[in-house]
């Protein structure tokens, strides 16, 4: 499966989350729903995965986590906040580069509309 053909799913699944949920719950709650809702789609999903920081020849276990990997393609990084920052941005590319994955999507579930919540991060670029 493509990361394309993931996202659309992702985007699916928190699209139901935030219809039956709404704004204003925590980002864990989010977090929580959106792996169930991921599993029960098929999809192959880890939740809170360590990712290493490797710098040339040392390797540091520093705590850094992936909210959810899908596939082991496609990173989310979930938000329950009043607007995204460049930090986050800048956080998803971070862990685009030190897993490389191509695509992360950066959603916050604090928006009137889901859809304004979504931001696709590609590998390289933003």
């Amino acid at each position: 499966m493509s990361e394309n053909e993931i996202s659309k799913i992702i985007f699916e699944c928190g699209l139901k989350i935030h219809k039956t949920l709404g704004a204003g719950l925590l980002e864990s709650a989010y977090e929580e729903c959106m792996y169930y809702e991921l599993c029960k789609a098929g999809l192959f999903v880890e939740k809170q995965k360590p990712m290493p920081l490797i710098y040339e020849e040392i390797e540091l276990n520093v705590g850094y986590r992936i909210d959810l990997l899908v596939e082991r393609k496609v990173i989310i990084e979930m938000k329950a906040c009043a607007e995204l920052t460049n930090v986050h941005f800048a956080q998803t590319l971070t862990y685009l580069k030190l897993s490389n994955c191509k695509l992360g999507l950066l959603i916050n579930f604090n928006t009137f509309l889901f859809k304004d919540g979504v931001r696709r991060i590609i590998n390289g670029k933003l």
